[in-house]
């Protein structure tokens, strides 16, 4: 955007936030973000105060003020999200709220946040605080220390699927060599997965839509043992209890199966046929595609 066109946008989208509809607010926000600049950060930072302040009608925007701080790179906007925690952790904080404060906060990734963080997390209930556990071990670990903790026994899994919610928000280059110890617990958790819609369910489900989020720029760079443990999980979960599971391993098979593989994913194929038609596509890629030994 030009200069120009930077001074005629911002008054309009400071005006929308005064809006009484909220929609309109959120799209304010989102357009301050795009902007950027410390004057976005200190009238973003304005806004939370007053959406936070409402009755339900200013969560959303405030989770659209939260997004939109993530993507200022001023060390303001940072600072204003930091309070941001501090406020959200002295009460009992939805788990949606700590999502969107946690992915925000990984776009900033800085140390100074991990005091913050450590103390966020002891003021929060287990099952609130997994998104932010799992920045925070985003945070403090290199991506070697990453793939000997994901294999860990001892670490439950519910942590380490905050670290793959963090990464959806985004994926640095330095931490796509940590995935395959992911996958790997997502193999020995498959069968569990399938049956059941539970932690291995939900841990199967978060690395299915990271993977998918960047499949052009990570599947191909996976080792073949990292590929071949993929294609087994997602044979397994093409018949997961948990259809959105199932949706996503259909998804996935497009690009890491063989041709033999259409015929599990038609066994599974819904009835509903918007959902139908996702399997379809999956098994139609799956027999045009030449079979490729090394992956047999």
């Amino acid at each position: 955007m030009t200069q120009l066109g930077t001074r005629k946008a911002r008054p309009l989208l400071e005006e929308m936030l005064t809006h009484p509809d909220a929609l309109v607010r959120q799209a304010a926000a989102f357009g301050l973000g795009a902007l950027g600049g410390a004057a976005s950060a200190r009238r973003l930072e304005q806004q939370l105060a007053i959406e936070e302040a409402r009755d339900a009608d200013g969560e959303s925007v405030v989770e659209a003020i939260t997004q939109a701080l993530g993507r200022i790179t001023e060390s303001g906007a940072r600072t204003t999200l930091v309070r941001r925690l501090e406020r959200l952790v002295t009460g009992k904080p939805d788990p949606g709220d700590v999502s969107a404060l946690a992915h925000a906060l990984w776009r900033k990734r800085h140390p100074d946040l991990l005091p913050s963080v450590r103390r966020g997390l002891k003021r929060l209930e287990p099952l609130v605080s997994r998104p932010l556990h799992g920045l925070l071990m985003l945070l403090e670990k290199s991506p070697e220390e990453l793939r000997q903790w994901a294999l860990d026994p001892a670490i439950p899994v519910g942590h380490k699927t905050g670290v793959l919610s963090v990464l959806e928000e985004e994926l640095p280059e330095s931490l796509v060599s940590a995935l395959p110890p992911f996958i790997s617990v997502a193999r020995s958790l498959s069968e569990t997965a399938a049956r059941h819609q539970g932690e291995a369910s939900y841990y199967c489900d978060r690395l299915l839509i990271l993977l998918l989020l960047h499949e052009e720029r990570v599947l191909p760079t996976l080792p073949p043992e990292s590929r071949a443990e993929l294609r087994d999980l997602a044979r397994t979960l093409v018949a997961a209890t948990a259809l959105n599971c199932a949706l996503r391993a259909a998804s996935l098979l497009k690009f890491v199966g063989q041709p033999e593989d259409a015929d599990i994913i038609e066994a599974h194929r819904p009835a509903e046929p918007v959902l139908a038609r996702v399997f379809d596509d999956a098994a139609r890629a799956l027999r045009n595609r030449p079979v490729t030994p090394a992956a047999r």
